[in-house]
């Protein structure tokens, strides 16, 4: 028996040693070092010259000024730019895009197939992607196109950047989030499935189906809105009973919500509910802004779609236009309002009223009303990514975050419009824009 035994072990060993001689080592992931003639790390007031980025397969290994090259490394030099972190936007729609015609728009809405929609998704991610943008958070798409995307994204089955969705957002019937007011003869209307409830129970079923469906972030929309024919711009479109349901929900299944606002009634029913930001923001009042920043609620002010709104309400249906004309002209006295509040401000610009691909546009209008251009910065990189949840991986340079780096020329410090001419793009690693 013993020698049984004995026989036994030998030739388990001998199994398990030519299994592992047959085996490869998995190779070892490439350095790639990134130089440039600086660097702003996402969370400073200043730039560090004499940049070098030390990027380990999927991460950052060391990043700091005139490090030593490992031997072996890729050197890619930017010359005369900054790098920085990749950008956050926290506020698009990455699956439509509207275009200076509304009623062409609204045509095709009806008209296009979801398949054929999906590619044009697609475009649009790749668009934003090559502008600096490596995080996105989608907050509202219809036929779960967003979902679709970011799982295409996800698998590398197309360049796009990171995507957090909500699905549909959560509102009331009539209300900004129920669409146009096309006869129920011809489209059937919404339920919570799609997003539409009323009262609380209703408003929890929402919830839960847009989580069951995909969502990593839940928008709901207690105010009126600037694009939607039939409801009213500043009115209240869901009770409180509404809204603390939605955020209950939403947070005891582990998701944070955003809260589409523009009159500042519903302004205070959201924070009183304790939303995770609040989005637009137009009609805010201080006391309400004063609120929030003692609850620690982010404001995205998406400042170019109001720019690209109110430049163009002339083209609009005469209802959108008034809203368009007040939610512009309401806006900058907000924002200043809001800097001077101390209000956390994270960069999002509602991408689909204005083209995408052209989000660094915000950082501009950002600036132009008060902010300083590291602040500015500082809303697309960690301001941002502490919003997503996301500050353990993104938004600093710095060791054993994801290799999440663009590069613009220049100095954006000096000239914040350089955000608008990236140069190098890297997602986890993998170059999309640059040598």
């Amino acid at each position: 028996m013993r020698s049984v035994r004995r026989f036994v072990i030998g030739l388990a060993a001998s199994v398990i040693c030519l299994c592992a001689n047959g085996q490869q080592a998995p190779p070892a992931p490439e350095v790639i070092v990134i130089k440039a003639a600086r660097f702003f790390d996402g969370r400073s007031d200043s730039i560090t010259n004499g940049a070098v980025v030390i990027v380990k397969g999927s991460r950052i290994d060391a990043a700091g000024a005139d490090l030593p090259i490992p031997p072996g490394a890729r050197v890619i030099d930017l010359g005369d730019a900054t790098i920085l972190p990749g950008f956050i936007d926290a506020h698009v729609h990455l699956t439509e895009e509207g275009s200076e015609n509304w009623f062409r728009d609204f045509y095709e809405d009806i008209m296009r197939f979801p398949a054929e929609q999906a590619h044009y998704g697609a475009l649009y991610a790749r668009r934003t992607l090559e502008a600096g943008f490596t995080t996105i958070r989608n907050v509202g798409a219809g036929d779960y196109l967003d979902v679709g995307l970011r799982n295409a994204i996800n698998a590398g089955i197309v360049p796009g950047p990171r995507m957090l969705v909500a699905v549909h957002a959560i509102g009331s019937t009539g209300g900004h989030g129920d669409g146009l007011p096309i006869p129920p003869e011809q489209r059937k209307p919404r339920g919570p499935l799609e997003g539409v409830c009323n009262g609380a129970e209703e408003c929890r079923a929402a919830v839960r189906y847009q989580i069951k469906y995909g969502a990593d972030v839940i928008k709901c929309m207690p105010s009126g809105g600037v694009l939607s024919l039939s409801d009213p711009l500043e009115a209240p479109e869901m009770t409180q009973e509404e809204v603390d349901a939605v955020v209950a929900e939403s947070h005891r299944w582990g998701r944070k919500v955003a809260a589409h606002i523009h009159g500042d009634e519903a302004g205070k029913v959201a924070i009183r509910a304790g939303v995770d930001s609040i989005e637009h923001g137009s009609f805010l009042k201080p006391d309400t802004l004063a609120q929030m920043k003692a609850k620690g609620i982010y404001l995205v002010p998406t400042l170019l779609a109001g720019e690209t709104v109110g430049s163009k309400s002339a083209k609009f249906p005469p209802s959108i236009a008034v809203k368009a004309k007040a939610a512009f002209a309401a806006r900058t006295e907000m924002f200043k309002n809001a800097l001077k509040a101390g209000v956390r401000i994270a960069f999002g610009t509602d991408s689909a009223v204005s083209p995408h691909g052209q989000n660094a546009q915000e950082f501009g209008l950002e600036v132009s009303l008060g902010m300083t251009p590291a602040a500015a910065l500082r809303s697309a990189t960690s301001s941002g990514a502490d919003l997503l949840g996301l500050a353990g991986e993104i938004g600093t340079i710095e060791k054993g975050k994801l290799a999440d780096i663009v590069a613009v020329l220049g100095n954006p410090l000096s000239d914040i419009h350089q955000t608008e001419h990236v140069v190098f793009v890297m997602k986890e690693g993998k170059i999309y824009t640059g040598r």
